[in-house]
């Protein structure tokens, strides 16, 4: 069950959300859609994950929402997460050093013993940072903190610009 303050942090993540997306952005700016998958520390799992990179807000800032499902530890996990991230070039070898976080909803269904307990919906939030190439190629660690949300998640993925 969601917390109180974990459904004002949900919806002030939402309303942001709206916000910046409603908001006019340069025309040469651009978007990407990316494409994800690791492993997490605490659940235990394997995942595989989607999100939408929007173009730059104010300089070098990105809204990233993204859904990611886990597997594995006795629990099927769904997490639904919105970012904010921003990266710096580091130098011109054409890799960035990405960094942000935001709110973390999971959705959790059991499995194994529990499988006929009901789904769960629990808030929470997560830093990620990691390092991304111009062809798309990156790699991420996300830390996490609530109930249900992974500690630690690692993964690589693409991400393909939408023009």
């Amino acid at each position: 069950m969601v917390t109180t303050s974990g459904q004002r942090l949900v919806l002030a993540a939402v309303f942001a959300a709206c916000f910046v997306m409603l908001a006019p952005n340069a025309t040469r700016a651009q978007s990407s859609i990316g494409f994800s998958g690791g492993a997490s520390i605490d659940p235990t799992q394997v995942y595989a994950g989607v999100f939408w990179r929007s173009p730059n807000i104010g300089g070098r800032f990105h809204l990233r929402p993204g859904i990611d499902g886990g597997f594995g530890d006795d629990l099927r996990l769904g997490t639904v997460n919105i970012d904010l991230i921003t990266a710096f070039p580091l130098g011109q070898s054409g890799w960035s050093l990405i960094q942000g976080g935001g709110p973390t909803i999971s959705i959790v269904k059991y499995t194994g013993i529990y499988e006929g307990a009901p789904r769960e919906v629990h808030a929470g939030g997560s830093y990620l940072f990691g390092f991304q190439h111009d062809n798309g190629f990156f790699t991420e660690f996300r830390v996490g903190g609530g109930s249900y949300v992974p500690q630690l998640k690692m993964g690589v993925g693409w991400a393909i610009e939408i023009k």
